[in-house]
């Protein structure tokens, strides 16, 4: 039975979990505890497989709403800047999830040793964060995985094993043709992964979309179809939430000027600033950043870290 797993994963989590956010000695393996629901937060999802174990969350994308809980799994491919919060957790039933970054090398391992081939619909840009339901054959391999924080002795020898078994399911899953994608050279979604990387490193400068869409080794018009196809924003709109995200993140920090922090995240205008941050936030930056700390120093807002 499902259930039976979910109650192994769920009690190890809470062993292993006692703060927030806990960075396991598993590579790539991070897991997570909140006791009351949050308040929206606004951060980047990088490439991983994520599984909630107890509680549930919404998680925003542009205008599409995903909303999971313990009989799901989410896969993200690409770095996306999301809208999260825990929508059910409290003291006596804890949010407890995990996540564990995808490595195109691993996929890659598998896929060869599945001999399937690379090319086909693994060309092809899909949309990158994807919920399916969550079976056994997935849950499965997860809890053992997470057993072995338990078992440190066993953990170099098996944990290879595992993460390969998992990834095996999830390519043999509904999410298979994302994974392919994340794990081949010459799709289109690595190269769009190459653009992605150099906007987030340089989301505060003007860019020209053409030099971008080269990155990507496509023409403008195939770099705008296929971001979209993925992001379900354009390149623009997504440099505008990374910047919003980190303006937001250094308004709540206080002692900063709003205006300042417009023009460090990229902006020339103080008044463009404040018209788009109002646009994202619903309200003005300094308001929206003195709302956000009042409810942090009443305890109204939970943590969620990395997650």
């Amino acid at each position: 039975m499902t259930l039976d797993l979910l109650d192994r994963l769920r009690d190890a989590i809470e062993r292993h979990c006692l703060k927030p956010s806990t960075n396991t000695v598993l590579p790539g393996l991070l897991l997570f505890r909140a006791e009351a629901p949050t308040t929206p937060m606004d951060l980047v999802y990088e490439p991983r497989f994520c599984v909630i174990v107890q509680g549930s969350k919404q998680v925003m994308l542009c205008d599409q709403t995903f909303d999971y809980d313990a009989s799901k799994y989410m896969v993200t491919a690409v770095d996306l800047p999301v809208t999260s919060h825990i929508t059910h957790a409290s003291a006596d039933e804890p949010y407890l999830a995990l996540c564990l970054t995808l490595d195109p090398v691993q996929i890659a391992d598998v896929l060869l040793e599945m001999q399937h081939g690379l090319g086909g619909e693994s060309l092809h840009c899909s949309r990158c964060m994807v919920v399916s339901d969550l079976t056994r054959h997935i849950l499965d391999p997860v809890t053992r995985l997470v057993a072995l924080l338990d078992e440190p002795g066993d953990m170099a020898f098996l944990r290879d094993s595992i993460v390969r078994e998992l990834l095996y399911r999830l390519l043999q899953g509904p999410q298979g043709g994302v994974l392919r994608q994340i794990a081949t050279a010459g799709s289109n979604l690595s190269h769009l992964n190459r653009a992605i990387a150099w906007i987030r490193t340089h989301y505060a400068e003007a860019f020209d979309i053409a030099e971008v869409a080269r990155l990507a080794a496509m023409s403008p018009s195939s770099f705008h179809r296929h971001f979209r196809a993925a992001t379900m924003m354009s390149p623009l709109q997504y440099r505008t939430r990374l910047r919003l995200q980190e303006a937001r993140r250094q308004l709540m920090s206080g002692g900063v000027d709003a205006a300042e922090v417009g023009f460090a995240v990229g902006y020339d205008s103080p008044s463009q600033f404040s018209r788009e941050y109002r646009r994202m936030f619903g309200s003005p930056p300094a308001r929206d950043a003195q709302r956000i700390r009042t409810e942090n120093a009443t305890g109204m807002r939970g943590l969620e870290l990395a997650e």
